[in-house]
């Protein structure tokens, strides 16, 4: 059974950083128990865990001037300034530690200011939108404008820890199967996206599954989440 919601993997654990001041090392929220359904209330998940504020849609064209195409390092950058809008692609997490992003509406610093944000598994992207103020990045190995258009050789098995995985670049649409949790007793966790801003409203379907997982990928889908899951294989 599939659910619209985000639950444990992501829950927006940075949202912590902020109220907290904890610093760069922001831990993943734990995984509930895979036994069963481990989803929460949309509304509730979002109110807790979130402002309340729109996702700003991917930028049509890149920005003029001095603003880069790559971001090295860790950082806040003002978007159209330092860094232009459009798609990103990181490859996650450093050895040491998380990777962190966030979108903000301004450069106030205030848990309001956060338009979305997330602590990333393994490969990742993230829309940045023409609209944004600022995008903050910790922890990752950088990140590289990509062409949200552009086709790949998708591969029909892909590994369980493989992150956010772009449809039709790094997997192709179709009924996958795996095994479930890794045998490190993670929770396997897995989420069908329109899009990579990061906001709640465009999950089209996750879930924590019990035991083996079956999940069909649409080839109208954006991307492909994928969490201490055992490999995925195409049936």
């Amino acid at each position: 059974m599939s659910h619209t919601t985000r639950t444990s993997w992501i829950a927006r654990a940075a949202r912590t950083e902020v109220l907290a001041g904890c610093g760069a090392a922001v831990a993943l929220v734990t995984l509930t128990a895979c036994g069963g359904d481990t989803t929460t209330d949309k509304g509730a998940d979002a109110a807790a865990s979130k402002p309340a504020a729109k996702s700003s849609a991917p930028a049509a064209a890149p920005a003029a001037g001095k603003a880069k195409s790559a971001i090295k390092g860790s950082g806040t950058f003002q978007v159209g300034s330092d860094v232009q809008p459009g798609l990103y692609r990181s490859a996650g997490n450093k050895a040491d530690g998380n990777c962190y992003w966030e979108r903000a509406k301004d450069s106030k610093g205030e848990p309001e200011s956060i338009l979305d944000n997330a602590n990333v598994v393994g490969l990742s992207y993230v829309a940045i939108g023409a609209t944004d103020k600022i995008f903050k990045t910790e922890g990752c190995k950088g990140w590289e404008l990509v062409d949200p258009k552009a086709k790949g050789t998708p591969k029909a098995d892909v590994s369980g820890k493989g992150g956010m995985l772009k449809v039709g670049v790094d997997i192709a649409p179709g009924t996958y199967k795996s095994a479930g949790s890794t045998e490190d007793g993670s929770g396997c966790y897995w989420e069908r996206t329109k899009d990579a801003t990061g906001s709640l409203d465009t999950v089209i379907a996750n879930e924590n599954p019990e035991g083996q997982a079956v999940v069909t990928i649409a080839a109208g889908d954006g991307f492909f989440t994928t969490v201490d899951c055992q490999d995925w294989k195409k049936s």
